[in-house]
């Protein structure tokens, strides 16, 4: 009889115990469902935003890191102590798994510091509505420099970034643009990156403006007429020289003597600058000229007498 009634008992405990277990493992199981339909819920709620223009540039991470190593190395060996990987992390954190219509300066204030170097003296050169001339002009004279031909410039120009809340936290399919809202990464970046670019500025400073534009060579909308010409410093810049460029072949429809220029002239002579203004400065001319050799504007000047 006791050995029947020990016998019971074990069997009473392996059926609760193997009762437990089940329950055990039952509950576990509900927890990993209830898991897994809340995150789908949730990955289903935290869709990707969605904008009007081109996503991130696709391998973003390469082109930044290869355009800085290529600058820092190749270009400008002087400044081979920057470090491009602390670059790339402080641009990657200023706009990654954030929304992109509310960046910030501050954002981008780390990334400033760690690209930032000197300019030369009157090497400057500000552009308006000139993109293409101002480069070619800069990559065929190397005594002048646009702020896409310093550090910061280089490594963003032509590419584009912006940040999602959501998973991966980088939106490669569109990003905002201004029209759709101010503060979005491109928007800042330039405007501190040319705030930063005129606050270095020293010496003679040049301005290539497009007069063959009807609505004016100068806009105060632009970033050098909203950013760039208010930080120019007075202590440290002693002229600004206005070349008014017009396409060979195309309309004058503005000279130095314009109306905007004459309001560009206004604003610089209130900060105390001195300036110069010409009409079709004849070296970016001549370069103007390769594309339309037989244009009269191209003819070499002929000694009548």
């Amino acid at each position: 009889m006791p050995f029947q009634q020990g016998s019971a008992r074990t069997r009473q405990r392996t059926v609760l115990l193997v009762g437990m277990v089940v329950l055990l493992a039952a509950l576990v199981l509900a927890v990993v469902l209830a898991s897994l339909l809340t995150h789908g819920k949730e990955e289903a709620g935290l869709k990707m935003l969605n904008w009007t223009d081109r996503g991130t540039t696709k391998n973003l991470q390469e082109v930044i890191l290869g355009r800085c190593y290529s600058y820092v190395m190749a270009r400008y060996p002087e400044l081979g102590d920057k470090d491009c990987l602390k670059i790339w992390e402080s641009l990657k954190q200023a706009f990654i798994y954030k929304n992109p219509c509310n960046i910030t300066p501050e954002d981008y204030q780390p990334l400033m510091e760690l690209a930032s170097h000197p300019i030369p003296c009157n090497k400057s050169l500000f552009w308006s509505k000139t993109n293409d001339l101002a480069h070619r002009y800069t990559k065929s004279n190397q005594d002048f420099l646009t702020l896409e031909d310093t550090l910061l410039g280089y490594m963003a120009d032509r590419v584009s970034w912006c940040g999602d809340p959501s998973a991966p936290g980088i939106n490669y399919e569109s990003c905002p643009k201004r029209s759709e809202c101010e503060s979005n990464p491109s928007s800042v970046f330039w405007k501190m990156a040319s705030k930063m670019f005129a606050e270095a500025a020293c010496g003679v400073v040049q301005v290539m403006l497009n007069g063959s534009i009807e609505a004016g060579a100068f806009k105060s909308s632009s970033i050098f007429g909203s950013i760039e010409i208010f930080n120019l410093n007075p202590d440290k810049v002693s002229a600004v020289h206005i070349w008014l460029m017009h396409d060979i072949g195309g309309p004058q429809s503005e000279s130095c003597s314009g109306h905007s220029i004459n309001r560009l002239k206004s604003i610089l002579e209130e900060r105390n600058f001195k300036i110069t203004c010409e009409d079709d400065y004849r070296p970016v001319q001549l370069l103007q000229c390769v594309h339309n050799p037989g244009h009269t504007d191209c003819r070499p000047c002929t000694n009548t007498t």
